[in-house]
């Protein structure tokens, strides 16, 4: 990006985070040139660590990392919008957003948490879970069982109710997330592969 004026926070500039998915602004982190220029080559988000005084990709140590959708300047250039795609929870504590926001999920933002949770049945596969034997049977078995919910989906679509075509169009959603993780992929590259296709 070019004109930003770096001037009037020595030599940074801020960078609000903000999910790209739920619109929940998730941070607020520091910019210089060259943390900028790694962001936009790397696609994922870097800052300039001001307690470290050196550059710092979110999630280099934790593993979540905040992917790049885009990156906007404010009409003053010296404040950047970044739209990011996070692959799991963004702040130290645990948390979504390093802001007091409630913690409960709701709307499409519940996505995201049921990612995250069928991520960890994956890692640690407890006994007894229904998720856990979907991955222990295997991928084709998932994939099975999505074209069954599919079918399931559109059977309710055409002949059923409203209740059950909810009912088993959560069912293919659910199973679709399951393998998706299998694949080591997330329901939020379905996302971002969206995002890419929308024209205003």
């Amino acid at each position: 990006m070019e004109n930003l004026d770096f001037g009037k926070c020595g030599g940074l500039i801020p960078a609000i985070i903000q999910n790209a998915e739920t619109r929940n602004v998730l941070m607020l982190g520091y910019m210089s040139p060259e943390s900028l220029e790694k962001t936009e080559a790397t696609g994922l988000v870097t800052f300039y660590s001001r307690s470290r005084n050196c550059l710092w990709t979110k999630g280099e140590t934790s593993g979540n990392y905040l992917k790049v959708v885009s990156i906007h300047a404010d009409c003053d250039h010296d404040t950047l919008l970044i739209k990011a795609i996070p692959e799991g929870p963004v702040c130290h504590t645990g948390s979504e957003t390093c802001f007091d926001l409630p913690d409960k999920a709701s709307g499409v933002e519940f996505l995201g948490y049921l990612q995250d949770f069928i991520t960890r049945r994956h890692d640690e596969m407890p006994e007894g879970s229904y998720t856990t034997k979907l991955f222990q049977k295997g991928i084709n078995r998932m994939a099975q069982k999505v074209g069954e919910e599919a079918v399931e989906t559109v059977i309710e679509a055409t002949n059923g109710t409203d209740d059950r075509l909810v009912y088993e169009g959560a069912d293919l959603l659910y199973h679709l997330i399951v393998l998706l993780t299998s694949k080591g992929l997330k329901i939020q590259d379905l996302v971002a592969e969206l995002i890419s296709r929308h024209k205003e």
